[in-house]
């Protein structure tokens, strides 16, 4: 590598303050023309130069004096050259032009008081590719990169990586305190090749420690320890250290979590680790809003306590009114109180108990309902969650056939698949939900089981375009129709399964001539084709139908509609505009707006 310009004197540091402060003081802001030129240069190693380039940065941000572009200008050389070699130009001439001058050859104490012009030249030189590429030993099932081989790219980017690979290859196997310990690294200016050869010394396998806990937390130390599970007396692996700190993570009630190793080994080649967590604000209060042209406008709050009894508890408090000037129906009410108990158990099953109240005010018929449970939810792995718990329901309905109570205990199964990029505005992955709830009626209601099931899937198409599918399935086992709770029963029509139809817009008449319900089989059908037209605008076009049915999937009737959407990304999920017209069926009304946060699935 070549820097042109290099001789420079030696000036004390006195100097250099006493000449930065007398510059400082009588350099004024200027308008100076930046230039970048790399005749020999791809496109994109021209935009890597320029991102790295501190000079276009700094002319960039506006107000820069002379000294400032000056200072930026000689930092500028180590900058380029870096970029250079971390592109694999391993023999670049970099000039940097103060006006004509070398940047590197003014003194700091001839510091130019005014800069019409920088010009930066570059020359990348031919672009060098791996000779011998050599790391050893390796752990078993180690993989490198695939560029790190003989004849490929040299970029030096690479070569960390493969450093970083082999010895996280070593501390996947239990060896905590792997390390690079020697390298031999020489480019061949002559055949434009780079020979890399790294020895890596694993350390002796290693054994889980203790987890100290740090910081100022309101959860009692005990209940962290439980909440975290860590493996003391195991054998080492980076994995169990990340799972400790994510299942801290997941109670929701701290701001920051950070597990580090310790820097040494203890006795018996054992290894600390330290949780450093600071608290969230233990109470917190939400508010939320979705307005429907057919179900009217929504608004819910919510009240949180995050630490209620010193154990990381979660104490959640929600109230919603929906129905308002919908234009069917009424206005409904619902209050729902729920604690959650993190580690119980074990560290990864967590407890819940509820309870709700509600009133509705619906098409076909009007219900007060009291709800109780507990139950169990457990983590396995990253993606799966299980549900188990035991609830009663009881619900007074009225309709045109007079009143009628239902009573039941159930017995809620479910199971969750989740490995989605992100809940609120999904890229790829996919979402799956099985849930299964036996129940035993008392009285007039029936025993039998609710089914359902919930799978959404997202594929991008390059970087704008994302396809977004879903399929619903719902189905009462067991109990007759007239003897099954009305809210366990299925209805398709609205922002949850078809828009373009109003809300609960199609059931079924089993009951009597007269008097609709929901019906005992279910499916539901959505697609959407997602574009982003800016970082922050997006434009959606979808297609929904519904099928509901008295008894079965072989009776029923299907309702469908379709539309467009206009997405705006908050940062933490997308506000959400669809117009929605119905395509097919007999229950459309028109067109129907629905406006809301996040995705529709």
């Amino acid at each position: 590598m070549r820097v042109a310009g290099q001789g420079q004197r030696r000036i004390g540091l006195a100097s250099l303050v006493l000449a930065a402060a007398l510059c400082g003081a009588s350099v004024a802001a200027t308008s100076t023309q930046v230039e970048i030129s790399a005749p020999s240069a791809s496109k994109d190693l021209l935009a890597t130069l320029k991102s790295a380039s501190l000079l276009v940065s700094t002319e960039a941000a506006g107000n820069a004096n002379a000294q400032d572009l000056f200072a930026a200008a000689r930092a500028d050389y180590g900058r380029l050259v870096g970029a250079l070699y971390g592109a694999g130009y391993y023999g670049p001439v970099v000039h940097i032009l103060i006006d004509g001058r070398e940047a590197s050859g003014i003194a700091p104490l001839d510091a130019p008081r005014q800069i019409k012009a920088i010009r930066v030249e570059v020359v990348p030189g031919p672009a060098f590719r791996f000779g011998t590429a050599q790391i050893a030993p390796l752990a078993p099932g180690t993989k490198l990169p695939d560029g790190f081989r003989t004849g490929a790219p040299a970029p030096s980017g690479m070569i960390e990586g493969a450093v970083g690979a082999a010895v996280l290859g070593w501390r996947d196997v239990g060896h905590a305190k792997a390390k690079a310990a020697g390298q031999k690294i020489v480019a061949d200016h002559r055949t434009s090749t780079l020979d890399a050869q790294v020895t890596i010394v694993p350390g002796p396998a290693v054994t889980l420690g203790q987890l100290v806990v740090t910081g100022t937390s309101k959860v009692r130390r005990s209940r962290i320890l439980a909440i975290a599970g860590f493996p003391t007396g195991t054998p080492y692996t980076p994995k169990k250290v990340e799972t400790a700190a994510n299942r801290l993570r997941r109670t929701g009630t701290f701001s920051s979590v950070a597990l580090s190793e310790a820097d040494t080994l203890g006795p018996g080649d054992t290894l600390d680790v330290t949780a450093a967590v600071v608290d969230q604000k233990r109470r917190r209060l939400g508010f939320g809003a979705a307005i429907s042209s057919s179900e009217g406008a929504s608004l819910t709050t919510y009240w949180m306590h995050r630490n209620l009894l010193g154990g990381a508890e979660q104490f959640r408090i929600d109230a919603e009114v929906d129905g308002i000037a919908a234009q069917t129906g009424g206005l409904s009410y619902k209050l729902s109180a729920r604690l959650d108990r993190p580690a119980t158990f074990n560290p990864d099953t967590s407890l819940y108990i509820l309870g709700l109240i509600q009133r509705q005010n619906l098409t076909d018929y009007s219900a007060d309902t009291l709800t109780l449970g507990t139950g169990l939810t457990r983590i396995v792995g990253d993606h799966l969650t299980l549900r188990y718990g035991l609830g009663f329901d009881s619900e007074r309905v009225t309709d045109t056939t007079g009143v009628t109570a239902f009573r039941d205990v159930t017995l809620p199964l479910g199971a969750t698949w989740d490995n989605r990029d992100n809940p609120l505005d999904a890229h790829r992955g996919a979402y799956v939900d099985l849930g299964l709830m036996p129940f035993v009626g008392f009285g007039g209601t029936g025993t039998g089981a609710q089914l359902k099931f919930d799978a959404r899937g997202y594929r991008p198409l390059g970087q704008r375009v994302v396809l977004a599918a879903r399929f619903q399935i719902g189905a009462i086992l067991g109990a007759a129709l007239a003897s099954t709770p009305r809210d366990y029963l299925f209805y398709s029509g609205g922002g949850g399964t078809v828009r373009g139809q109003p809300y609960q817009s199609l059931g079924v008449y089993a009951l009597s001539a007269t008097q609709r319900s929901g019906g005992r089989a279910f499916m539901g059908l959505s697609g959407e084709v997602r574009t982003h037209v800016t970082k922050t605008i997006g434009l959606v076009a979808f297609y929904d139908a519904g099928y509901v049915g008295a008894d079965s999937f072989s009776s029923g009737t299907w309702q469908a509609g379709a539309g467009l959407g206009l997405r705006y990304d908050t940062g933490i999920g997308p506000i959400r505009l669809d117009v929605a017209m119905p395509v097919s069926g007999s229950t459309g009304k028109g067109v129907q707006l629905y406006l809301g946060i996040g995705q529709a699935f």
